[in-house]
């Protein structure tokens, strides 16, 4: 049904206008084009759509009614809602227990963290990775990997609790807590040469810290007690883009360094600070493949690291070296006013890991494979 235009006069346009109601329809160009937008007009043409509600058929106005129902109970839900304030860092530190927390670290399950998701299927996953890769380059040098990938579960179920990998374990590795400087001396002694450099980048950063609030960038670590913080410019294998462009000639230097693993799932590099009073439980890394080394930045007094129970005091300046896949632990119990304790840590390859399996290894356990 088409609506057709009644022509009036001035005076007879206070009669509503009439057409045969038999459903709902829509108004007609021509209609529109005819229609006079005066007062009068104007309320003609609310009668006319009111009687033309009239006339529409129950189902459409239970129809409509529901919809506005619908929209009624979403405004109230959305209303509900409480917006989210900022997190401080004392709401992290009381909300890290609640998230569970294992080996001093809050477990995030995430799938892309190697470290804090543990798959059913993940040797079979590991052993495609390494079929995959022989077969686009070659077998040979794979021995160990091999034997590591087979043998993983008896490899971490019966090693001593000194030194226990939580995700992978390459056999026949020299076994040892701590590692001469000479293990790693070119990209040990390029660090300290650059010293000055890195901690004048980190003393910009830190001048952001209050007392309310964690700056961006950084992240806050569980720790039985203190304040443990860590702002990364490699993370899992993954390059961080903005924290890389506040510390440009840091992140600089990490392409000069000749073993930093920077292409798998095991490579880290950050800036790790530890307020006066911190104390890190006690925990295994992930893997033995790597070496962990911290350039100190700041050392206080009464810091220590203490790996398969020997302790080392870091020293400003210097790298000091040492496996993280042995049981470690780390504390700051000097006084307040001499302030945090400050490395720079990064993740180099162990010496004694071969070429041919650095390249397997960075294919095998790519971020993201």
């Amino acid at each position: 049904m088409v609506w057709v235009p009644l022509r009036t006069t001035r005076t007879d346009r206070r009669a509503p206008l009439r057409a045969p109601a038999t459903h709902c329809t829509t108004m007609s160009l021509e209609w529109l084009m005819d229609w006079s937008w005066s007062l009068d007009g104007l309320r003609d043409f609310i009668a006319t759509g009111i009687q033309s509600f009239r006339d529409c058929d129950a189902t459409a106005l239970a129809a409509v009614a529901c919809l506005l129902v619908l929209f009624v109970w979403y405004c109230y839900h959305v209303g509900r809602e409480q917006p989210r304030a900022y997190a401080t860092v004392n709401a992290l530190m009381q909300s890290a227990e609640a998230n569970g927390v294992q080996n001093g670290y809050v477990y995030c399950h995430s799938p892309e963290c190697v470290r804090c998701t543990h798959h059913d299927g993940l040797n079979q996953k590991l052993y495609h990775n390494l079929q995959e890769y022989a077969k686009r380059y070659s077998w040979s040098g794979m021995g160990r990997i091999h034997k590591g990938i087979r043998e993983q579960g008896r490899y971490l179920n019966s090693r001593p609790s000194i030194q226990k990998p939580e995700v992978f374990f390459l056999p026949d590795l020299p076994t040892m807590p701590y590692f001469s400087r000479d293990a790693q001396k070119h990209d040990v002694e390029l660090l300290e040469r650059n010293f000055q450099t890195i901690l004048c980048e980190f003393e910009t950063l830190y001048k952001a810290f209050s007392n309310c609030s964690l700056p961006q960038g950084w992240k806050m670590n569980s720790t039985p007690s203190g304040e443990w913080f860590t702002f990364y410019l490699v993370n899992q294998g993954m390059c961080v883009p903005r924290n890389c462009r506040r510390c440009p000639r840091t992140y600089r230097l990490l392409g000069s360094l000749r073993t930093c693993i920077g292409n798998n799932v095991f490579g880290n590099a950050c800036i790790s600070v530890l307020s006066p009073g911190t104390v890190i439980a006690e925990h295994y890394g992930p893997t033995n493949i790597r070496i962990r080394c911290h350039l100190g930045l700041k050392t206080p007094s009464n810091c220590e690291l203490v790996v398969g129970g020997e302790p080392q005091c870091w020293a400003e300046g210097r790298c000091l070296l040492f496996d993280d896949s042995f049981l470690h632990t780390a504390f700051h119990e000097g006084p307040p006013e001499e302030g945090p304790r400050v490395v720079f840590m990064v993740d180099l390859w162990h010496p004694n890991v071969a070429a041919a399996e650095r390249q397997a290894l960075d294919f095998i356990f790519a971020p993201g494979r």
